[in-house]
């Protein structure tokens, strides 16, 4: 069984919010099935699990789920979320197309479900298995599932960063060849 909108054939993924009650008790706020949107032909899928529009968080009066529900419903969110975080799982088909890309961020990528090469400028690919974590800090970098049968599921926690300066050169976002299906992150300006 799937959740509508995921393409991959792995496990469908369900979030659970938590909050307080009047009282001040721990409660579950909701819990809802992800919600996929497909890219490049169907070689990834995107499940936007959170966002934050502040760092740190404002939790007090529902402002995170507030913000979070109308940054969602506005269909705006790049792949970073401007002075906030994103949490973002993302399937990778067998043997899917690498797109390089630059985020204006620092990331954790972390590896739930089969194998993954982190792709960098300069380098062999790094080999990634199932709990092995990248710490992506605004570089040039892609991701391949190397299977040729298995699809590859990883979670991202992007989190907004100040302006990256090397030697002199300042590092915008670069979507590479996925300009114009991926929304600008609008951070880097």
């Amino acid at each position: 069984m799937s959740n509508p909108g995921q393409i991959s054939p792995l496990r469908p993924v369900t979030r659970h919010i938590t909050g307080h009650d009047a009282a001040g008790n721990a409660i579950v706020h909701s819990s809802s099935p992800g919600e996929w949107k497909s890219f490049e032909a169907n070689d990834m899928a995107f499940d936007v699990v959170y966002t934050t529009s502040h760092f740190p968080a404002d939790l007090n009066n529902d402002a995170d789920l507030k913000a979070h529900e109308k940054l969602i419903e506005s269909n705006q969110l790049g792949l970073v979320n401007p002075r906030g975080t994103v949490c973002r799982i993302v399937d990778f088909a067998p043997n899917n197309q690498c797109v390089v890309h630059r985020t204006q961020s620092l990331d954790y990528g972390i590896v739930l479900e089969g194998e993954i090469e982190m792709v960098v400028e300069e380098g062999e690919p790094v080999r990634m298995q199932r709990g092995d974590v990248a710490v992506q800090r605004a570089t040039m970098h892609g991701w391949r599932n190397p299977s040729d049968t298995e699809w590859a599921r990883m979670v991202f926690v992007l989190q907004d960063c100040q302006p990256l300066t090397v030697g002199g050169k300042v590092m915008k976002e670069e979507l590479g060849i996925a300009t114009g299906v991926l929304k600008p992150s609008g951070n880097d300006q």
